[in-house]
């Protein structure tokens, strides 16, 4: 699977909302968002790091945390937690989002799109009349690997 279109989109209207807010575009910064936007599903800060040191960006594992830190606190990146007790991160889209799907066994984290559940979703929305700001739906069982 590879990244969506409107990734470099997202990269370069993250870079220019920081911008206008009078911050700097650091170079670990930049990395952090040119290496997100890059991604199909979400990623650990710790896996940001990994990366970004496999292709020799010298960045710190602090640096990281304090990047994925402003961009959650800025909407720009969503903060999820599926279950591991590790916080994971991926760009916030406007077009749209996906789910993911979690093996217990191994920690393999897939990301997966429903429209039918999605419409589901706004169904159960409009019949409880309760204003739904989001949802992250995450399904655990086992890998195919894990399940042979």
């Amino acid at each position: 699977m590879t990244a969506a279109p409107n990734r470099s989109a997202w990269a370069d209207e993250t870079v220019r909302r920081l911008l206008e807010k009078g911050m700097r575009n650091g170079g670990a910064r930049r990395a952090v968002i040119e290496l997100l936007a890059e991604q199909n599903c979400c990623l650990t800060a710790q896996e940001i790091f990994d990366r970004l040191r496999a292709t020799g960006r010298r960045v710190g594992i602090a640096s990281v945390y304090r990047i994925l830190d402003l961009l959650a606190a800025e909407g720009l990146v969503q903060r999820i937690e599926l279950g591991s007790g590790t916080a994971r991160y991926e760009p916030v889209s406007p077009e749209g989002h996906h789910h993911h799907l979690v093996c217990d066994s191994c920690g393999k984290v897939e990301a997966f799109e429903d429209q039918a559940l999605e419409r589901a979703l706004s169904r159960v929305e409009e019949q409880s009349g309760f204003a739904v700001a989001g949802h992250d739906v995450v399904l655990h069982g086992a890998c195919v690997n894990c399940a042979a």
